[in-house]
Parts: structure tokens; sequence; C-alpha cells
């Protein structure tokens, strides 16, 4: 059995989104707006259907899985495949920061090059591959036929074709067509 829905989650607004902060995988928790946020994701996903959720192992992505994972009586099931991309030297900081340190890096990662590694850590390709490989796997081995994933902007971008989500912004997706080549 498989999974023949996603319910692809981008976590809710952490107090170094408000602050304009690259994050990557370091671990601010969530902002006031942020846990309003996450609380009104799980009113609306009330009814969808959702039988399991697994989210990143980030407790930005955990907190906003919390308040779905009660309303709907779920525990849920933290991955660390599900992680944002590993930004290396620029967690932290803010655009700005990074500019005036990595200008060059920064120029060629905001340009689209899929193997400038962000900070010196994870390129945009790798995370790619990261990606796809687990929700290949989590949709082929999951008995629920609806499954809730929580994870970041990053990671939802690499298997969404460059789709952007707001914090906490959800959306129902078919695998065959996130994980087409």
């Amino acid at each position: 059995m498989s999974a023949s829905e996603v319910v692809l989650i981008r976590h809710a607004e952490s107090v170094w989104n408000a602050e304009g902060r690259w994050q990557g995988q370091e671990d601010p928790p969530l902002s006031a707006r942020g846990l309003a946020q996450a609380d009104s994701l799980a009113e609306s996903l009330r009814d969808a259907g959702v039988l399991r959720i697994v989210t990143s192992d980030l407790r930005r992505a955990r907190a906003t899985a919390e308040p779905l994972a009660r309303t709907l009586g779920l525990a849920p099931i933290a991955d660390p495949r599900l992680r944002e991309l590993d930004v290396g030297r620029w967690g932290g900081r803010t655009r700005e920061e990074i500019t005036r340190v990595d200008a060059e890096l920064l120029a060629r990662f905001d340009g689209g090059d899929l193997e400038a590694c962000a900070g010196g850590a994870e390129s945009l390709a790798r995370l790619a591959r990261r990606a796809r490989a687990a929700l290949a796997d989590l949709v082929a081995t999951s008995p629920e036929p609806v499954i809730a994933v929580v994870t970041h902007l990053g990671w939802l971008r690499s298997v969404c074709a460059g789709a952007d989500f707001a914090h906490a912004e959800w959306r129902i997706a078919r695998p065959e067509s996130l994980l087409r080549d």
C-alpha cells in the first residue's frame, strides 16, 4: 500500500523568519505569530483525511505539526530527511550580512547555480536528491492513504519545481505529480 495524497506543509513563521535571518538547519523556535499560524493550520486540516503526520526534526516544523497532531489524535513522526537546505555559515545571518562576507557565492546561489553550496554546505542539487528520495520513500511505505508532510520552503521548492509557500500554507498533491523525472 502507498499514500495516494500528500498534504505538503511549510512550517509556520519562526523568530528568525520574522527577523529576516537565514535558518537552514539551525533551530530557532516559532514566533508568537507562528504559533497562531500552526493552530489555524490544524483547524483548516481537521477534515482533510490526514492519517499520518511526518515532520522535519527541526523545532519550527515539529512545533507546526504539534497542534495538527493534537487535533487529529495522531503522533507526529520526526524525520531528519525533511530538514531544510543546510546553509552552513549563512545560518543566523541576514541577507545583508551574507552579502558582506560571501557576495560571490550568494550571487551564484541566487542565480540558480544548482551546484553552489549555500554557505559552503549543501547545494540545491543535493537537497533535491535528498528531498525527492525521502518523499518517494514516505509515499511508498505509508500504509495510510493521506499523509501530511511538515517541512521547509527550500525542501518544498525542490519537490514542487520552484513553487512558493507562505508560512503554514498547505497544498494537497498527488505523489505521481511530484515524483516525475
